[in-house]
């Protein structure tokens, strides 16, 4: 059973994913800690409503992001968590933190990447005139939105749509990437190896998408 600590500044609803995913009395990990930088945020209920225990450390209270992160260290080693899961976590871990936590740090972002890296990613696909877009999970570095990619969801764009519900879409295959790739981790199926992560037993799709679809008369 793999010990994991949630990092969140918001809403939480991929720490909700991860939360009904480790109720699953045969899934390998489990969630000890939540911790948010902002007191305010609405993951907390969802995690004191799961029975898992909470913690605040506002980046606010701290002269710098060195001594913010060093608490954030001690907070994840006093409840002995082994990996982290980034659960919209709005703070950028400096490469110190990272490089300590090396291969125990996961994140979930709304794009394929390693397109539309950072901030306002469904906005940027659609003004790019992207056909297909969608979310990965990967192993955090240093670099922003960098890393081993784990497991990556794939959703077609409509250029009619708006970025909100882009969002929306994308974010149905989240709640269920984010969960399966902490299985994968925390069973031992899944492994870093250099640059990439190779998945024990793994099964790919054949085929692929046309967006938009072609005329009747193309055969695909």
């Amino acid at each position: 059973m793999l010990d994991v600590a949630v990092l969140i500044s918001g809403r939480g609803s991929n720490l909700q994913a991860l939360i009904d995913a480790c109720a699953d009395e045969e899934f390998p990990a489990r969630i000890v800690r939540v911790i948010s930088n902002n007191a305010k945020a609405y993951g907390l209920k969802r995690a004191k409503e799961a029975g898992i225990a909470t913690s605040v450390i506002s980046h606010k209270d701290y002269e710098s992001k060195e001594a913010f992160e060093e608490a954030l260290d001690k907070e994840l080693n006093a409840c002995k968590a082994k990996m982290i899961c980034l659960a919209g976590f709005m703070r950028i871990l400096e490469p110190r933190f990272v490089n300590r936590w090396k291969d125990r740090i996961l994140n979930i972002h709304p794009s394929l990447l390693p397109s539309f890296k950072g901030l306002h990613t469904h906005e940027r696909a659609l003004e790019a005139g992207v056909r297909f877009t969608g979310c990965t999970v990967h192993i955090v570095r240093p670099e922003m939105d960098d890393g081993p990619i784990i497991l990556q969801a794939a959703v077609a764009v409509n250029p009619d749509e708006t970025a909100d519900e882009l969002a929306a879409r994308i974010l149905e295959y989240e709640h269920i990437i984010y969960p399966e790739a902490l299985r994968l981790m925390a069973s031992g199926r899944a492994r870093v190896a250099g640059d990439k992560v190779m998945i024990e037993s793994a099964t790919y799709p054949d085929g692929g998408w046309i967006n938009p679809l072609p005329g009747d008369d193309i055969e695909v």
